[in-house]
């Protein structure tokens, strides 16, 4: 694996995705800013939780401190299960999880402090086959000629999970502590409901991945 040698600004959820991501960065030599964006969504305490324990684990010279932006999104979603409501079920599709334009809103953070702390990159835990617009490589490279003029900063984006589904991704993370990440949309406490969308989709992935699923789940 050839280092990058590069340093970024890192999207974290501390999800398994981005557990990865965090993991891949700094085996590949770059020196890593995490970044949790805060925005007002149902299960961000649990997933900070175990954001900060994840980080802990990973305990690396070339990992940074974890910076943490409030940006509340609710008047932009307005009624929206994200926030209050019935969460998306085990047997609900993908796209009832979307959020329309997160990743523009999160990236545009990222880039911006980046810029603040003379960062060339950010990066974000993208997987193959995501069928949204604000995933595909051509609207990162648009995004980041964009930014680049906007901030007067160089900021190159990072997608290095793109080509990868998600069991090849669990595997390509077998050695990072992925019992300490956090996957659940209407968490109970600290812990994953095992009700929800994104608990259904961990599960499989585990066992897709061929991987003991180490999650302690509430059903």
């Amino acid at each position: 694996m050839t280092p990058l040698r590069t340093a970024a600004c890192a999207l974290v959820s501390g999800g398994l995705d981005s557990g990865v991501l965090l993991h891949r960065l700094l085996a590949q030599g770059v020196l890593v800013t995490p970044l949790y964006v805060r925005c007002g969504l149902r299960w961000e305490t649990a997933e900070l939780y175990w954001l900060r324990r994840l980080l802990r684990a990973l305990r690396h010279p070339r990992l940074d401190t974890l910076v943490v932006v409030h940006m509340p999104m609710v008047s932009l979603y307005g009624a929206h299960w994200a926030f209050a409501g019935r969460v998306p079920g085990t047997r609900s599709a993908d796209r009832a999880v979307y959020l329309p334009g997160r990743n523009v809103l999160l990236l545009t953070a990222a880039a911006i402090q980046a810029a603040r702390r003379q960062i060339p990159a950010v990066a974000l835990g993208i997987l193959a086959g995501n069928p949204f617009g604000d995933a595909t490589p051509s609207f990162l490279r648009r995004f980041s000629a964009c930014m680049s003029e906007a901030l007067g900063h160089p900021v190159r984006v990072l997608a290095p999970l793109r080509r990868m589904s998600k069991t090849k991704t669990l595997r390509a993370g077998r050695g990072a502590p992925l019992g300490l990440t956090f996957s659940c949309l209407q968490p109970r406490g600290s812990r994953h409901c095992g009700r929800c969308n994104k608990c259904a989709e961990r599960r499989q992935a585990f066992r897709r991945a061929g991987l003991s699923d180490p999650t302690a789940y509430a059903r």
